[in-house]
């Protein structure tokens, strides 16, 4: 724990980067909230027609009357889980039941982003090296849609900050096979469950990966009874209220049928004519398809995925993949503007790091199988877990947001190899350069030895084989043979 968490490893100058960009975001974040304030609610006090005012009016009810309510009055439901509810009724416990408990929820947010920016620091050091994080955490740092996150009272920044603790002690756990990392991060998914209840199959990431690095089944079933035996332990007292309020077991809400109806719908527009001649116990409109109890909507999308899947398999194919992916994460999770910043410009710098991303996961995935990275493999299944869990359901930026981080890691991964080619590249240049440049120094050198051998071996005279010329003496200066005076007829 020490070791991934602990920077002390890490440069003096890294250290006080990290620090400073963590800095900026809550210093950011928190002048967002507060300035903007009730800008960024997405329905109305007075009407109720948003999740976050709903969160909101549940907060106070739960405060009041002691009973968790929600699209029901004040009589108990189940609709959603109770995370929100109960942070909001505690920061309302303290400040109040005015604008005052909100705003605190808000700053709470705000230092939450701020967190998360360490911890994403920490992930991508491990994963990759010390430049990597820092890309990482500056284009976190620069996305806007985080800010609009700090802002809105919905579940996913909570949810968010969870979901990246969670990797960071699966890493822990998988690398060191100690009990109580597993532990950690099955109180992690117990949380997570409390604001979103799809993370329960989460531990199915970690028995994958249980396979592939071969753990023995003593160890696999020994870390499942532990993780199996945390989650009990902290999703017991929701089953208990359930169980007393309702009379029936009810593992987490009653409210799964009217999201995967809207699932359902391609682009939201009601099914083909032919759906409801098929099924007359519809009236032929789309409004019809949304009436009964949440059994009776899930019994609905059954029914229109089993006829769009026989009638018009390659466009439900189309929907459930392509599209489902699209609505995750082609768009920003941006309904608000941040400091009056529009939509356009963050969509583009989404689509970009989405594009890079998306490099980086393909470039991950032929790691992971190449080398056996387990990490990569964690981040990776990760990925597809909560990506998945959404194809049945509508899908939006809401959903996909909080595994936006996971493609920036691996746009930060991208751009770090992509630094490392051009470093190499100008390396070799340079190489290139000095070798041209012995070259030329060797071609130079030869031309000298050449002189050299010139001035300290002169070419020797020919002498004449008879005659008088035969018996006269020879002047050899500058390495010349001439004649004596007398012979040349003056001097040389």
């Amino acid at each position: 724990m020490q070791v991934l968490f602990k920077l002390n490893h890490i440069s003096y100058r890294v250290r006080i980067s990290l620090i400073v960009i963590i800095l900026l975001v809550f210093a950011i974040s928190t002048a967002s909230v507060l300035y903007h304030g009730d800008h960024f609610l997405l329905g109305s006090y007075e009407k109720l027609n948003n999740d976050d005012v709903k969160y909101v009016n549940s907060a106070k009810i739960l405060l009041n009357k002691h009973t968790l309510a929600y699209n029901s009055g004040e009589a108990p439901s189940a609709f959603i889980m109770p995370g929100m509810p109960l942070i909001l009724s505690g920061f309302m416990l303290i400040f109040g039941q005015d604008n005052d408990a909100v705003i605190a929820f808000r700053v709470l947010q705000a230092a939450l982003q701020a967190l998360s920016i360490y911890l994403i620091f920490v992930i991508a050091n491990h994963l990759f090296n010390c430049r990597a994080a820092i890309i990482a955490c500056i284009a976190s740092a620069l996305y806007l849609p985080d800010y609009f996150s700090s802002g809105v009272i919905l579940s996913e920044t909570l949810f968010r900050t969870i979901f990246i603790l969670l990797i960071c002690f699966c890493i822990l756990a998988l690398k060191s096979n100690q009990t109580k990392h597993y532990v950690i991060a099955a109180v992690l998914v117990g949380l997570a469950c409390y604001f979103k209840p799809h993370a329960i199959l989460f531990p199915i990431v970690l028995f994958i990966l249980w396979l592939v690095n071969r753990v023995s089944w003593k160890t696999i079933i020994k870390h499942t009874t532990v993780i199996s035996v945390t989650l009990i332990l902290l999703l017991c007292p929701w089953w208990i209220r359930n169980y007393a309020t309702f009379d029936e077991f009810i593992p987490f809400t009653k409210s799964a049928g009217n999201p995967m109806l809207l699932g359902a719908l391609i682009h939201n527009a009601a099914p083909p004519q032919a759906f409801f001649d098929a099924h007359p116990e519809y009236t032929g409109g789309r409004d019809s398809l949304f009436t009964g109890s949440d059994a009776d909507m899930a019994e609905t999308t059954k029914k229109i995925v089993q006829f769009g899947f026989k009638e018009q398999p390659l466009q439900y194919l189309q929907w459930y993949t392509i599209e489902k992916l699209k609505g995750l994460y082609l768009g920003p999770y941006y309904w608000k503007t941040v400091f009056g910043i529009p939509g356009s410009l963050v969509t583009v710098y989404h689509i970009l790091f989405v594009a890079i991303g998306g490099a980086g996961l393909l470039l991950m995935l032929i790691q992971a199988i190449r080398q056996r990275k387990q990490q990569y493999l964690l981040l990776l299944l990760t990925f597809a877990y909560f990506t998945v869990i959404y194809v049945p359901f509508v899908a939006f930026s809401r959903y996909g947001y909080p595994n936006v981080f996971i493609i920036f890691l691996c746009a930060a991964y991208v751009v770090d190899r992509a630094l490392d080619i051009q470093t190499f590249k100008g390396f070799y240049q340079t190489f290139k350069g000095f070798n041209r440049t012995f070259k030329g120094f060797n071609q130079t050198f030869k031309g000298f030895n050449q002189t050299f051998k010139g001035v300290s071996n002169p070419p020797k005279p020919s002498l004449p084989r008879e005659g008088p010329e035969a018996l006269r003496p020879l002047d050899t200066r500058a390495g010349t043979n001439v004649r004596a005076k007398e012979t040349l007829g003056g001097d040389v």
